[in-house]
């Protein structure tokens, strides 16, 4: 079993590298992200205001069927394209930093981690999910350049992005449960300016050389 843990902030590439590095190794990607964003939306259809938020929240996470690979399921449904809103974005941030929440999620990723080889990408893959994982990664780049790749993707204004992000960015690192950190022994990688197969390689080659090292 080997597990390649990537983590970072939205727009860092965990995404694209991770999926990408998976195809190339011959590994089951795991998205962790996409799993609180299936949860969030599931909270959000079920509660009109946001003030239950949390909880609602920590009652999808503990009772529905979360499926996460080429496509994200929720109870069956495909969600892939609807977890990427920018309103469930900003909702899987706030109940990401729920307790209850981050122990039902983590118990199933912990789950699916426990066999096969594996990519999986998040904010806390290495430091709470797999801290055991062969390999640990930590992506960055640039904040602007960061809001930029986001923004093209969900077709929205750049400084609006850039905005959202930075409020998100300080949730994330310092919610008291998971905050969003490199693991200690994570090596780090800024993409600002890499092309998507130079990140991609570059992870790859330090995936090559640790299990080398290893066996």
């Amino acid at each position: 079993m080997t597990v390649v843990a990537i983590d970072g902030p939205a727009g860092a590439g965990k995404s694209t590298v991770a999926r990408a590095l998976a195809r190339r190794l011959g590994f089951t990607y795991l998205d962790t992200g996409a799993m609180y964003r299936a949860v969030a939306l599931g909270a959000l259809r079920a509660e009109e205001g946001t003030a239950e938020l949390a909880r609602r929240a920590a009652e999808v996470a503990a009772r529905s069927r979360l499926e996460v690979g080429e496509r994200v399921r929720l109870d069956g449904e495909d969600v892939t394209e609807a977890i990427r809103a920018p309103a469930v974005s900003e909702a899987a941030s706030r109940v990401a930093a729920d307790p209850a929440v981050r122990r039902a999620v983590v118990a199933q990723q912990r789950r699916l981690l426990a066999s096969g080889n594996w990519v999986a990408e998040g904010r806390d893959i290495g430091t709470v999910v797999a801290p055991e994982a062969a390999v640990k990664v930590y992506l960055t780049a640039d904040p602007r350049e960061r809001a930029r790749r986001r923004a093209a993707e969900l077709g929205a204004d750049p400084e609006q992005v850039l905005a959202e992000q930075a409020i998100r960015d300080a949730r994330d690192r310092s919610r008291e449960h998971s905050p969003l950190r490199p693991a200690p022994d994570a090596v780090e990688l800024d993409t600002t300016g890499l092309s998507v197969e130079q990140a991609v390689e570059r992870v790859a080659a330090l995936v090559r050389q640790r299990t080398a090292s290893a066996d």
